[in-house]
């Protein structure tokens, strides 16, 4: 039965990551698919929070690892929000959109950082990616969404900052915690990345939408927050 419990939330959060990746894809040309959007997308995060809890309510956290569940809790809660408010196709969505997702990321270096091991055993590779994505990515992009709105720049730029340091604390994590459940946690975190990098090119680069690429933001984007929480799961 705790078996059931755990396997029952993590295989309905793969059956909706599957349907609304699809349905991303296809949005653009489907006004079905634009409507079950609006009941696959909401649906995503609640179900993972759920796989999420079951997996760590049997065995629970221990006192070094209790604000790493905590926070990351907190995070999927902001990325609901994120979803939903994204969601929409005004200004305002977005924005709103924007600074929910902020809010994850800044709960998800809580959570990272409060295992952090010793600068010594800092992964540095990782940490001149997220350096070198930093310098690029926040200027151009902030560039990029200034000239077709000049009130989305500095939020978008602050959104890749806060992005970078997300994926930068996720290869700073403790090396006494279990060396799969850090794999896994990193593998979530390059997802993130990989996804917001794509939506962001998409929305200010590109000149026309691509909807084989929204398929592709929300195929990286469902399976990182899978392996985050998964990550965090087994370290806690």
């Amino acid at each position: 039965m705790p078996r059931a419990r755990t396997l029952l939330p993590s295989a309905a959060y793969v059956a909706l990551a599957i349907a609304d990746s699809i349905a991303a894809g296809k949005k653009s040309t489907s006004v079905g698919a634009r409507r079950w959007r609006r009941v696959l997308k909401p649906a995503l995060m609640p179900t993972l929070a759920a796989a999420f809890h079951s997996r760590t309510a049997d065995r629970g956290a221990g006192p070094d690892t209790q604000l790493l569940h905590t926070a990351t809790a907190v995070a999927q809660a902001f990325s609901w929000g994120g979803d939903v408010a994204l969601l929409g196709t005004s200004k305002r969505s977005f924005l709103t959109g924007v600074g929910s997702f902020f809010g994850a990321h800044v709960a998800y270096v809580a959570a990272f950082l409060s295992v952090r091991g010793e600068s010594k055993d800092y992964d540095t590779a990782g940490l001149k990616v997220a350096l070198g994505l930093w310098l690029t990515a926040a200027p151009v992009l902030g560039v990029a969404a200034g000239r077709k709105d000049p009130a989305l720049g500095v939020p978008v730029a602050a959104y890749a900052t806060i992005l970078s340091a997300m994926f930068a604390s996720s290869r700073m994590l403790d090396p006494a915690l279990p060396q799969d459940a850090r794999r896994t946690l990193q593998a979530g975190t390059a997802l993130f990345l990989v996804s917001d990098t794509v939506l962001a090119a998409q929305k200010f680069l590109l000149p026309e939408p691509r909807p084989a690429l929204e398929a592709v933001v929300m195929t990286t984007y469902t399976a990182g927050q899978a392996l985050i929480a998964a990550g965090v799961a087994s370290a806690t």
